[in-house]
């Protein structure tokens, strides 16, 4: 049984729909004031939008592409981050997230805010805005061009960090402790890639520094880059991996808890997509919204990536190559809605859809 001693995830992470008006929108209901907002727009081809607290509501980054951060003119956009949600305005840069009558999906994290420096490490960080409660901090920095160490703040191992230049247009490069190979390769969330070769990589992440070699998707010298690094709490978070069976009845993942959102990616064999998955568009199983982390299509309803969300874990029901191929690993990133049990010694577990 997996306790937690976060009983309410909601107050670390959450999932806002909400509808785009053209103009001034204050989207509230998110329940805390979030530090790390990850934005699509349903019913178009528009790319994502990812903006944070640590380099400011109007620094916008794409996970469906490399470039570097865009930045809105004075007044689109997105206008702030608020104590309980966001502003938007008129759309500029990027016209997805608030177009007229849109229908639109907003993932949201709790950080610890603006963030300031951190010494832990040999490369002093810009920021680090770290939540040692729910496992997750934003960390930006200034690459050096030689291998270093930069502190993250958590208090606890990470088991997943998202790298991203800002500056410059590398593609995105993703750690995940669980993937196969992940001292020597690397996923790209803008990608379709399984794993790929990637040298002087990530050495030792342990509970106060990641150490990053001088590759330049991670440490061009003078380049800047942020990071979102995750340590998993028991009840709240999860980022592990599954070997597919091949089979319409696929396999059942244990998590500790009912997932509020789930990415998933395969990460041996054949490329594929990263498949982006909620508990509030799919409220009720079988699950079968989606969209893609690397691409800016419209949201996906499709029974060819059916799955079950359930009170501990999620289950495959389904062969696609996407999420179920025989033999192959894949990796997910998981996050709660309620854990099965809120804390030691409870005894009310988490309901089934």
């Amino acid at each position: 049984m997996a306790y937690s001693t976060i009983s309410k995830p909601s107050l670390h992470f959450t999932t806002k729909l909400y509808t785009g008006n053209g103009s001034t929108n204050a989207v509230t209901g998110v329940g805390f004031a979030p530090d790390w907002v990850w934005q699509k727009r349903r019913d178009g081809n528009n790319g994502h939008v990812l903006f944070d607290k640590v380099r400011g509501a109007t620094k916008i980054l794409q996970s469906n592409n490399g470039a570097a951060q865009l930045t809105s003119n004075s007044g689109y956009d997105t206008v702030s981050l608020d104590s309980d949600g966001f502003t938007l305005a008129a759309p500029s840069q990027v016209g997805g997230i608030n177009a007229n009558g849109s229908s639109c999906v907003a993932w949201n994290w709790k950080a610890g805010g603006a963030g300031s420096a951190n010494t832990d490490g040999t490369i002093n960080t810009t920021k680090t805005s770290a939540n040692t409660t729910s496992g997750f901090s934003i960390i930006q920095y200034a690459g050096t061009g030689s291998s270093g160490t930069i502190g993250h703040g958590l208090s606890a191992t990470p088991r997943l960090c998202i790298f991203k230049e800002i500056d410059g247009g590398e593609s995105w490069r993703v750690w995940h402790r669980a993937a196969p190979n992940y001292s020597t390769k690397a996923l790209s969330l803008n990608g379709t890639e399984v794993e790929f070769s990637q040298t002087n990589w990530i050495g030792t992440v342990d509970n106060s520094i990641i150490t990053i070699g001088s590759d330049s998707s991670i440490n061009t010298n003078g380049n800047n880059y942020i990071c979102y690094a995750f340590a998993e709490k028991a009840g709240f978070s999860k980022f592990g991996s599954y070997v597919g069976n091949g089979n319409a009845e696929g396999p059942f993942i244990y998590t500790g808890f009912k997932p509020a959102f789930v990415i998933f990616k395969k990460a041996s064999g054949s490329a594929n997509d990263w498949y982006v998955v909620d508990s509030e568009r799919s409220p009720n199983n079988v699950s079968i919204k989606y969209v893609n982390a690397n691409l800016n299509n419209a949201e996906v309803t499709s029974s060819a990536q059916e799955r079950d969300l359930l009170s501990n874990g999620f289950k495959i029901r389904n062969s696609n190559n996407g999420l179920n191929t025989n033999g192959e690993t894949y990796v997910y990133i998981a996050f709660a809605e309620e854990p099965l049990v809120a804390n030691v010694g409870a005894s009310i577990p988490a309901t089934a859809k």
